[in-house]
Parts: C-alpha cells; structure tokens; sequence
C-alpha cells in the first residue's frame, strides 16, 4: 500500500516512514526539503499519484497566531484538493488533545481549524489528538523562565513520547478510517511543575520550578484538566523515566 506521510523528515514523520516500511508499505516521506510544499502546492499532484493514505503531521514553521492559522487552512485546503483528485481513500491528521477547549492560544485554533477542514471534506478521516511530547519538555520550561526561576500553571499533563505518538499513528494506519477523533497520551499524570522538574534534575538543570494556578501556558491560562485526555485516549507505554534513560 502506498502511504505518503506529509512532514515525513520530522520528528514523528520519520519514526512513522521508517515503522511503514519495516512492514513492507510503500511509505513516502513528503515535506519541502523533498520537493512537496502543502502551502504551495508544489508536489502534491505527483507525490500522491497512486497513493491509497495520507498521514499528515506536519507542523507550521511559525506559531504566530495568523501564520499558524493560515499554514494549516491554506496547507489543508491544498492537501484535500490533491487527496480528492488523486482518489485518496483515507487521512489521517496528527492534532493535539484540547483542540476544543484552549480557545485563548491561537495555535490550538488554527489545528482547530485544520480538524474542521478534515471532517468537511467528504474524505473518509481520522484525526488523532495527541497531549504534548517528552521532546517538549525543555521549551516547556524555557516557556516559563525568568532568570533562575521556571514559573509553571498547577494544570496536569499527560505527555508522550515520540516513539509512542509513531506507533500509535502506524496503530491507525492498520485500521479503517473512524470519521471520529480518538485520542493518545502517555502513561503517567502529574501536573507540570513534576514533570518539568524531573527533567530539569534529570539534566541537572539548576533552575527551580514554582507552580502558580495563574501562570500562563504560552500566554494563555489553563484550567487543571485543559490538555488530558478522556478515559478512552490509547496511551503509550514509555513513561518518562524510561524516556529519560533513552535520551543518554
């Protein structure tokens, strides 16, 4: 089966190329460095020739919220146009778990934007949220630093590993198409001041976490279940002690 994976040279599109072809899949790795452009429109008509499934997880260049905004209509109208004339019979969109309820950060309105194009486009779906990345965890904690200091929100998080996020996607891929949202997240709940601050200790970072129930998530307050998932999210098995020992 011919998958092209749309941000295929990224972090998860990688993982995700290499897991397709160890099964024998015919696995496309599409993003500009490979001459396919969703913004443009530069390659799709001929990446997707003959292509059964698209599996976007590709990611704006900017998180300004009017170019976050315009990178994913802009990038999915193009993407479904080529998908339908190209007789694409499943896609598959990685967004993040509170799509629908972190209104106040633009970046969450524009994936929410992007998951609206997908279920009106008449093309059989399924969008997978995922919660944020170990990978994450260090901007996480720059996010909130001033001087020596890391000031982080009270809410929880329920993060995930990449490695899991590429293995839940190829999970979907073996599936037929939900026309529905499911949801995946790593193993383990606590809020962001423990889980940034076992990695700060894990990397022997000196900065001393604060946990506030006002400080703000990229500028945006966030309530205490915000960006978890529901009972019924897939969660991976790599927790972050096991995610730690992987990154020496």
């Amino acid at each position: 089966m011919k998958i092209v994976v749309i941000g295929g040279t990224g972090l998860i599109g990688k993982k995700l190329v290499n897991k397709l072809k160890a099964l024998g899949h015919d696995a496309v790795a599409a993003s500009p460095s490979t001459g396919v452009n969703t913004l443009t429109g530069e390659g799709l008509a001929e990446v997707l020739k003959g292509t059964n499934m698209v599996v976007d997880v590709a990611n704006s260049p900017s998180f300004e919220d009017k170019a976050v905004l315009e990178f994913f209509e802009t990038s999915g109208r193009n993407l479904i146009a080529a998908e339908k004339a190209a007789g694409v019979g499943h896609h598959i969109a990685l967004s993040i778990v509170g799509t629908d309820r972190f209104s106040e950060s633009g970046y969450f309105r524009a994936k929410l934007a992007q998951e609206n194009l997908i279920k009106s486009s008449g093309i059989p779906y399924t969008i997978v949220r995922a919660t944020q990345f170990f990978e994450f965890l260090d901007s996480i904690a720059q996010s909130g630093t001033v001087g020596q200091t890391v000031l982080l929100p009270t809410a929880l998080l329920q993060p995930i590993a990449a490695e899991d996020v590429a293995t839940a996607l190829l999970q979907v891929v073996l599936e037929p198409a939900k026309n529905s949202i499911i949801e995946i997240a790593g193993p383990e709940r606590f809020s962001f001041a423990v889980f940034v601050e076992q990695y700060l200790n894990a990397t022997k970072d000196p900065r001393k976490v604060i946990s506030d129930v006002h400080a703000r998530y990229f500028g945006a307050e966030l309530t205490d279940t915000m960006l978890v998932p529901g009972k019924s999210a897939r969660l991976g098995s790599i927790n972050l002690k096991a995610w730690l020992a992987g990154q020496k």
